[in-house]
């Protein structure tokens, strides 16, 4: 259940990104990723957009692409992700927050 992909985006749409995340205030943004069966004539079966909400796509809103790429390896077995259960850990009353982690 393996793949390893590439994606190009150019400095003036990671630009454009970071502009329209900046005026939102959002932390980030979730980019789509499209894997066709068939190549293009580039030899590029990827692209990746902006993600959209149920609304933007019954209105067929136009996407906003953000780059093509390739995938160029594959075991053959992707299968969809699953959501693991998430159990909420108990907090330890006495740790120090660790503050020189870099993100």
């Amino acid at each position: 259940m393996s793949s390893l992909s590439n994606i190009y985006i150019k400095v003036e749409t990671l630009e454009t990104l970071l502009e329209v995340v900046k005026k939102k205030g959002e932390k980030g943004i979730s980019i789509d990723i499209s894997i066709n069966e068939e190549s293009n004539d580039y030899g590029q079966n990827l692209s990746g957009y902006v993600s959209q909400t149920k609304e933007q796509r019954e209105a067929k809103v136009k996407r906003f692409y953000v780059g093509n790429g390739k995938c160029f390896w594959t075991d053959g077995k992707i299968e969809v992700a699953k959501k693991k259960e998430v159990h909420e850990a108990t907090p330890i009353a006495n740790e120090e927050p660790n503050d020189d982690l870099p993100f």
